[in-house]
């Protein structure tokens, strides 16, 4: 049994070098659900006289959700001043993908963030979500495991816990929770309403966690992520959201965008399935 919904994130598609359209056909023609599109393309589209209403459009036509957006400002930032720029350029991001549809926005430590407390994060994170509940786009609480700061499971629920607000979203990802070294069973501790969205992939022995880079990740079931025990922790809190395969392989030989998105659905399709208490696909 395939509990929740797929989706793909632009990323995974990065060597072949499309355009946001083209990103959005593939997904759809390899039977992606969703797709989380980067703010950088977006912007690349409009700038070459694209407009979002067409975008927004062309997505409905091929079936696709665009669900979440890529994005890099400094929420979190030590400097209040390089904080303040942040917020403005999220501002700016976020109406702009409320008039594209899309109701999510990722909101990694980006930024110098190493002396930055966890309840000073959480202060500037309940600010960055009331922004973007105004508008209509809601800011996904993003760990990275190499951060300085906010780079654990524990590290998330602390800053959603001292914001103050009731229903934080996070995005979870198993290569971070990896280089981060956050237990998968607090995955226990997160109720369904507070999972965003959940980036799907898998990671090598080799290199080893010290040495690990973004674009060793590979395809879910091809490492040592415990990725069926990662699933059922997520079926268990009821979540039927969107896992987005998030990958950053530099060269995948002689495929095309469409074989890769396809073998992406289906092994992410089947590292994430939940088997039954016999060990049997559920059928």
């Amino acid at each position: 049994m395939f509990p929740f919904k797929m989706a793909l994130n632009a990323s995974t598609l990065f060597p072949f070098q499309l355009s946001v359209k083209q990103q959005l056909q593939v997904a759809a023609e390899a039977g992606y659900e969703g797709v989380e599109l980067w703010m950088r393309d977006i912007e690349h589209y409009l700038a070459d006289g694209g407009n979002l209403h067409d975008l927004k459009q062309y997505g409905d036509e091929l079936g696709i959700s665009i669900v979440n957006a890529i994005s890099f400002f400094t929420w979190a930032d030590a400097d209040a001043t390089v904080r303040k720029q942040g917020m403005v350029q999220a501002e700016k991001e976020m109406q702009l993908l409320a008039d594209l549809g899309c109701p999510a926005i990722a909101a990694p430590p980006f930024g110098n963030v190493e002396h930055v407390t966890l309840d000073d994060m959480a202060a500037s994170f309940a600010q960055l979500v009331e922004i973007g509940r105004r508008i209509g786009v809601e800011p996904y609480l993003e760990f990275w495991g190499r951060a300085k700061q906010l780079s654990t499971l524990s590290d998330a629920f602390s800053v959603a816990l001292q914001s103050g607000l009731p229903d934080v979203k996070m995005l979870l990802d198993p290569y971070h929770m990896y280089t981060g070294g956050s237990a998968v069973n607090n995955l226990a501790y997160i109720k369904d309403s507070h999972i965003g969205i959940v980036h799907v992939n898998d990671y090598p022995a080799d290199p080893d966690r010290a040495t690990i880079q973004d674009k060793d990740r590979v395809f879910p079931g091809d490492g040592i992520a415990p990725t069926a025990e990662i699933a059922r922790f997520l079926h268990q809190t009821g979540y039927q959201g969107y896992l987005s395969l998030e990958l950053f392989i530099a060269d995948f030989g002689g495929q095309t965008a469409l074989d890769i998105a396809t073998l992406g659905l289906t092994t992410s399709k089947q590292a994430f399935s939940i088997s039954d208490s016999y060990g049997k696909e559920a059928r």
